[in-house]
């Protein structure tokens, strides 16, 4: 059997929800902690509830990963970020030189906070920035301010200098509100001068039931044309790749050494646990996803330890993989897919395999045409920057191939 070697861990509290945000996150308001005051009994509760969670998975292989996201994480006393490791380990091992991922808002650890962290285990920071611009941060429902940054970063890289961290990141997002061609260079240059190992930009998206997609239907969303963005998206490229940056994959560029070994997993078809309120995990070929709300959560905790009916939390990794997910995130990549290799593990015959490529194909001959999309024999790739850039219009031909195919040949092939 196989077992996951991955785990993501859900702290879903914040302070304050971010103008573009739907994740599963509580909020508690601008003072809470995790520790102590507003908020913190609330904090408490759920650790103690998402540990009950994690003792009810199956022993497995030692964890090569772990990713403590959110929400903002970083509301955690260092002491509970070690009672959390401290769980996951007694439960699954890690394996020697695990990267221990930790996400982190800026004004809402100190000093010596982000050292506690760094004790408790975490080797790896992934700091949410968003924009450098404070009039920005304000239009975005961001809490913290270019001067908060600018202490992260120094705190930040002082630990990593000094080899207390194996590496850390900076998140981004372009095509904001008002964001011009200019504007975003000074973001980039910005970002060139700070020098981060790994640096992860990602494309605004108004998503179903936030301020963003109230201010969009009201005609108080003021964002970039398609060709705007097109601009901007080729100037990321192009001002990172000059500065040692290497995209390998669509939204995270990295310097020698430094790509997220977390995030390969999920582009690459490995599995993984997940654990905590809304956390997706992937197992047996198959993606679950926990309750997203708070008190539905805790029932269904409680209704595993009952039962134990979830498969997600069982050791049974005999499924097949699911063709039509590794192909969607498996070109989200530099090195792309091999075509036949993921349909020769899905079980289709080489006529089969020929035949439904040359169907893909012909849907993507203007992709193809154009230097999008890369036919290598079996491997297939975006073109960077071109078709990394345009990739949703690609994915969703992909979609549209996918879901024309016979029905037999969709279908998860019967073990």
């Amino acid at each position: 059997m196989n077992y996951p070697r991955s785990a993501y861990v859900h702290i879903p509290f914040c302070h304050r929800r971010c103008f573009y945000c739907d994740f599963p996150v509580v909020i508690l308001g601008d003072k809470a902690r995790g520790d102590y005051g507003p908020g913190s009994r609330t904090v408490q509760s759920y650790l103690k509830l998402l540990f009950r969670e994690i003792s009810l998975a199956s022993k497995g292989t030692p964890l090569a990963t772990i990713y403590i996201g959110g929400g903002t994480p970083s509301l955690l006393a260092p002491y509970q970020v070690a009672d959390l490791l401290n769980h996951l380990n007694n439960q699954f091992g890690f394996q020697d030189g695990a990267e221990v991922s930790f996400e982190i808002d800026p004004a809402s650890f100190n000093r010596e906070e982000l050292m506690g962290y760094i004790e408790a285990g975490v080797n790896r920071f992934s700091l949410g920035a968003q924009s450098f611009d404070n009039v920005m941060l304000s239009k975005i429902g961001r809490r913290h301010e270019f001067n908060h940054l600018i202490d992260s970063f120094n705190w930040i890289n002082e630990f990593f200098l000094e080899g207390k961290l194996c590496s850390w990141s900076l998140d981004l997002i372009q095509n904001l509100p008002n964001q011009d061609i200019e504007a975003w260079k000074s973001q980039l240059e910005k970002v060139i001068d700070i020098a981060p190992p790994h640096v992860s930009i990602y494309d605004l998206s108004i998503e179903n039931g936030t301020v963003f997609e109230w201010m969009q239907n009201r005609g108080e969303l003021d964002l970039p044309d398609s060709d705007l963005s097109a601009d901007i998206a080729i100037l990321t490229s192009s001002m990172l790749k000059e500065a040692g940056f290497s995209r390998y994959e669509i939204s995270n560029f990295a310097l020698p050494g430094h790509t997220s070994r977390h995030n390969r997993v999920y582009w690459s078809g490995s599995e993984w646990w997940g654990f905590g309120q809304g956390a997706t995990s992937f197992i047996g070929g198959k993606r679950f996803s926990r309750p997203r709300k708070s008190a539905e959560y805790k029932q269904w905790v409680k209704k595993q330890e009952v039962e134990g009916s979830e498969a997600s939390l069982g050791s049974k990794r005999n499924s097949p993989i699911d063709l039509e997910d590794m192909l969607l995130t498996g070109l989200r990549r530099r090195e792309g897919i091999n075509f036949w290799q993921l349909a020769n593990d899905w079980g289709w015959d080489k006529k089969q395999t020929h035949i439904f490529l040359n169907q893909l194909l012909i849907r993507w001959d203007d992709f193809i045409k154009g230097g999008l999309v890369k036919n290598y024999g079996e491997r297939i790739c975006l073109s960077d920057p071109e078709g990394m850039n345009l990739s949703n219009q690609i994915l969703v031909e992909m979609i549209l191939w996918w879901e024309s195919l016979p029905k037999d040949a969709v279908e998860p092939p019967i073990l």
